[in-house]
């Protein structure tokens, strides 16, 4: 019988320290996710599958392309889901923006400090049993014409593996470029099709033990575990950017520009 929790001998060397939420008590987020939510899904051109693959409670990671500023609205639009988003300093000291990013549960991180910092901060989320929305890429694709997909950054990979029963659920926002063009459009385009994909879930516990995933079973995790820290965290990186590369290439297949 084929060990499904592998995983767990050698979860002390890559789980990242959570920060603790500062602010938990959201109650302009919700009342904003209740009211735009459902106006959202009924009057404007936009459709949204895959939503049985959600499950009801529990934190999950939601990681999705990501094409335009209106992305994130849409995937908690879709989810009915309050989803946290990491949302940098600036965003927090300009008056213009402070209060939508405060107001819809965003998690301020100084990402200048460093990835481990915003990782930190998500792991922090997903400890208080929230919901997570990352983007692979690690910013909006400033590519001019399709292919808009990038490569991936092994933050989401970092973050599944230090939450390995957390399951990652891909996204693939569609339509939302030509929704509002960044730098392009000063104003929403209401008529423009837009869909958001939900794909099937999939935790890092199940990844790490599947032939076309991971490949590890508990020996070869023990081995690992018994290296020297450099090799270790050699060890860590190949599987860090496999799984990343894997998650870019199901976007891609579920239809991601």
């Amino acid at each position: 019988m084929q060990d499904s929790q592998p995983w767990s001998t050698v979860l002390d060397v890559a789980r990242i320290e959570p920060t603790p939420l500062e602010r938990t008590h959201t109650p302009v987020y919700t009342m904003l996710r209740l009211l735009l939510g459902p106006v959202i899904r009924s009057m404007m051109n936009i459709e949204f599958t895959g939503l049985h693959y959600i499950p009801k409670k529990g934190p999950i990671i939601f990681a999705s392309n990501h094409l335009s500023h209106f992305d994130p609205i849409f995937m908690i639009a879709g989810a009915r889901k309050k989803l946290h988003f990491l949302a940098k300093d600036a965003h927090f000291n300009r008056w213009q923006t402070r209060f939508l990013v405060r107001a819809t549960g965003q998690i301020r991180t100084a990402r200048e400090q460093g990835a481990s910092d915003a990782l930190a901060t998500a792991s922090g989320v997903l400890d208080a049993g929230r919901c997570m929305g990352i983007f692979p890429e690690g910013t909006r694709s400033r590519s001019e014409q399709a292919p808009f997909l990038g490569k991936g950054k092994t933050g989401i990979a970092r973050l599944a593996s230090s939450h390995p029963n957390v399951p990652v659920i891909p996204v693939v926002c569609l339509g939302t470029r030509d929704f509002m063009t960044p730098n392009t459009h000063r104003f929403p385009r209401f008529w423009k099709p837009v869909r958001i994909h939900f794909g099937r879930p999939q935790t890092w516990s199940d990844w790490i033990v599947h032939p076309y995933g991971g490949d590890k079973n508990s020996a070869a995790l023990e081995v690992m575990l018994d290296s020297d820290t450099d090799r270790q965290n050699e060890l860590l990186r190949e599987l860090y950017r496999r799984y990343t590369d894997q998650f870019m290439v199901t976007l891609e297949a579920m239809g991601a520009p």
